[in-house]
């Protein structure tokens, strides 16, 4: 399986096609087909009729708008500012400020 240069959750900007220039969030990696699908990028219609199946009855039908996948060769990683704020912050809790009493112990 090969591997892709981004992942689920990076920021990433469409270099071309007819998206270019977009930015958005990657929702899903699909490595085995080298293509990921980024969110409000590449917007197709899917028109679905009404059926009455399935487990819970009846499903509307419509039209959806939702993201295709596009080849990962279209998309560049950007640098995340958000993630990078995550990464900084310690998960060490805070240490306690040496304070002392009259009497030399500590609280």
């Amino acid at each position: 399986m090969p591997k892709l240069h981004v992942k689920k959750g990076d920021l990433v900007q469409v270099i071309a096609g007819k998206d270019k220039g977009a930015k958005g969030r990657v929702i899903r990696a699909l490595p085995r087909e080298d293509r990921v699908v980024v969110e409000g990028v590449n917007l197709i219609k899917k028109h679905s009729k009404v059926t009455h199946q399935g487990p819970r009855g009846a499903k509307e039908g419509g039209v959806q708008t939702l993201e295709a996948p596009i080849h990962v060769s279209n998309v560049k990683k950007l640098k995340d500012d958000a993630k990078k704020d995550e990464a900084t912050k310690d998960d060490k809790p805070a240490k306690k400020a040496a304070e002392a009493d009259e009497s030399g112990e500590d609280n």
